[in-house]
């Protein structure tokens, strides 16, 4: 080993070439009586200790310096005014909400394909307009009537049990007895509001009316439509592609999106969340995005100048300039036993029981939802002294020494120089999450070397949540009575062959691939197990696992999102209240950790004891 010898040591600690931690903290005595009142005293005759004392609180590193008195500054605070998903359109940043309802939102699926989904927000829907109905004095008279046009204009149908295609809502028992009892009697709400967001009128198809009533059931559709606009945030459709112009990356299993603020100089920053995984949305999830504007305005933001008086760093057991003064014991730092490897615990105390009273704090009051960058800072002393203050964050953003709190980062690896700004983000400190409506484990096998999307949580056609395994079964149960399978030919031999076992049908294969245009890269591609009656592929039963399959395209999910721990998926509404009073509920997906791997049990090419031959022999 190397022996590292440094020749000038007041060079290497002013060019910090080789950073360590070479300070004492605190001196402590080792008491030999139970009598402290001769140690109390702080005789003369021990200056050992009194040259000890004054080492330690720094009395013989002398500074031309005074504490401050009062400090101005300015700041300029611009809050986002531009919003752009995962490669989407770029659109106004509402700001009568959190920007976790805009980032987080999701579409709300009512239909699987040809399957009507979400019959809970259909009902709540036909529900609404009939309350509507009834209450308009000019429709009171002929309301009833008008009501049961508008159940056989948008009927709910009853699903038949010998049919496969309704196999979803009459497997499960409470799903059956729900479309039972709704069905000929309510309308579907979600069909009527879609002609109404096409541009059809609220009378179409609705016979027997007059100019009058066709007038006041056009009002009360446009404030059907507005109601039911405000009560779920929805992804605004994307004008290219007209989908929901949401910030959910399925292949990364993250949320991605940026917004933008104007700066003082008066451009535009562009801050960008690349792997927001959901929940708690703060300024650690954004990094500076230096490709380019998003267009949004460029008008400069105005400053805020005041001069405030600077405040020492109090907290609890600090230890105290005074000789005298007693610490607080409730806080004893030396008692903490870092490891030799924990930087985090080591700085803290450094700062802790060191440089503690040398740090002073001025108040600045900044609006939530304002990208902050300070542009002078002057601190007066008490000898009269002005010092204008850099960041101390300051420098080239790639400096590995460069240290600071409540920065930004910057996207990319080009020298340049390091962000200052303070970013507080337009997000709410709580938010109430509902019951979890789907949930996906996505896990390796390393038996079957496959990786597979266990749909633990499947939402049910009425709406509840409804675990999958117990799904699964149903739907397989009510398909075995529809199509008995056929009995097997007699046995002729003790064991048989079996080219591949079955697996539930809540487990969704997913198979690497390559990647386009490479050898070694590859890809998680969404398959499909054969079922247990037919034969047929087994559909998703989620959302998150159907992505892009009602559309015919293929999904695909990047190979290191699945760790050897897996990964989570969870979806569920979420409901807060904004700064203004402003309710908002959301649908919203979020990523949580796995909890290991798994085993599916599939095996191919095995034998199976089968029953012996009937008779016998001599």
């Amino acid at each position: 080993m190397t022996e590292l010898r440094i020749e000038n040591l007041r060079e290497a600690l002013e060019q910090r070439s080789a950073p360590t931690v070479g300070l004492w903290n605190r001196l402590e005595g080792r008491p030999r009586t139970t009598d402290f009142d001769r140690a109390l005293r702080a005789e003369v005759r021990d200056p050992l200790w009194m040259l000890t004392r004054q080492w330690q609180m720094g009395e013989f590193r002398g500074a031309d310096a005074g504490s401050p008195v009062t400090a101005t500054y300015s700041v300029v605070a611009s809050p986002p005014t531009r919003f752009r998903p995962t490669d989407g359109a770029v659109e106004p940043l509402p700001a009568d909400r959190p920007l976790e309802t805009i980032a987080e939102r999701r579409a709300l699926p009512f239909a699987f394909g040809a399957d009507r989904i979400s019959f809970d927000l259909r009902l709540a829907i036909g529900r609404r307009w009939m309350k509507l109905v009834g209450r308009n004095l000019l429709l009171n008279l002929i309301s009833l009537n008008v009501r049961q046009k508008y159940i056989a204009r948008y009927p709910i149908a009853l699903p038949d049990p010998a049919v496969d295609a309704d196999t979803p809502r009459v497997a499960h028992p409470e799903v059956w007895s729900t479309m039972q009892a709704i069905a000929g009697r309510r309308m579907d709400g979600y069909e009527f509001y879609l002609d109404l967001k096409r541009g059809r009128p609220a009378y179409e198809g609705i016979s027997g009316l007059l100019g009058l009533h066709r007038d006041e059931l056009t009002k009360l559709g446009r404030r059907l439509v507005d109601w039911f606009d405000t009560l779920i945030d929805q992804p605004t459709e994307n004008p290219t592609t007209h989908t929901g112009n949401t910030t959910w990356d399925p292949a990364r299993l993250e949320h991605r999106f940026s917004v933008a603020a104007g700066t003082p100089g008066g451009a535009e920053k562009v801050l960008t969340a690349r792997e927001y995984p959901g929940g708690t949305l703060d300024w650690h999830a954004f990094s500076v995005d230096p490709t380019g504007p998003l267009g949004g305005t460029t008008t400069p933001p105005a400053a805020l100048n005041r001069t405030v008086f600077p405040a020492p760093v109090r907290f609890s057991g600090m230890p105290l300039p005074r000789w005298w003064a007693v610490e607080d014991g409730r806080t004893n730092f030396a008692a903490v036993r870092p490891d030799s490897t924990d930087l985090a615990r080591l700085i803290f105390l450094e700062f802790a029981l060191v440089y503690s009273n040398d740090w002073f704090r001025l108040p600045c009051d900044l609006p939530v939802g304002t990208l902050a960058s300070i542009r002078g800072l002057a601190v007066t002393d008490v000898f009269g002294r002005k010092l204008w203050i850099t960041p101390a964050g300051s420098g080239d953003d790639a400096d590995w020494q460069r240290w600071s709190m409540f920065t930004l980062d910057t996207i990319g690896d080009a020298s340049i120089a390091a962000d200052t700004d303070l970013l507080l983000p337009p997000s709410v400190p709580k938010i109430a999450e509902g019951p979890v409506l789907e949930e996906v484990a996505l896990v390796r096998d390393e038996s079957a070397n496959m990786v597979w999307g266990v749909e633990q949580t499947v939402r049910l056609a009425t709406g509840e949540p409804r675990r999958g395994s117990e799904v699964a079964a149903e739907i397989l149960a009510h398909r075995l009575r529809l199509h008995p399978p056929a009995d097997p030919p007699p046995a002729v031999a003790p064991v048989a062959y079996e080219a591949m076992n079955s697996v539930p049908e809540n487990w969704i294969p997913f198979i690497p691939v390559h990647v386009p245009g490479q050898n070694r890269k590859i890809r998680l591609q969404r398959a499909a197990m054969p079922g247990v009656v037919d034969g047929l592929p087994v559909r998703a039963r989620t959302s998150l696992l159907r992505e892009g399959f009602d559309q015919g395209r293929p999904y695909f999910v990047h190979e290191e999102e699945v760790s050897q721990t897996g990964t989570g998926v969870t979806v569920a509404y979420n409901r807060t209240r904004w700064r203004n009073g402003r309710v908002s509920v959301w649908l919203a997906a979020h990523r949580t950790p796995g909890r290991g791997e798994a085993s599916s049990g599939l095996a191919f090419d095995f034998l199976t004891d089968t029953a012996p031959p009937s008779g016998g022999g001599g």
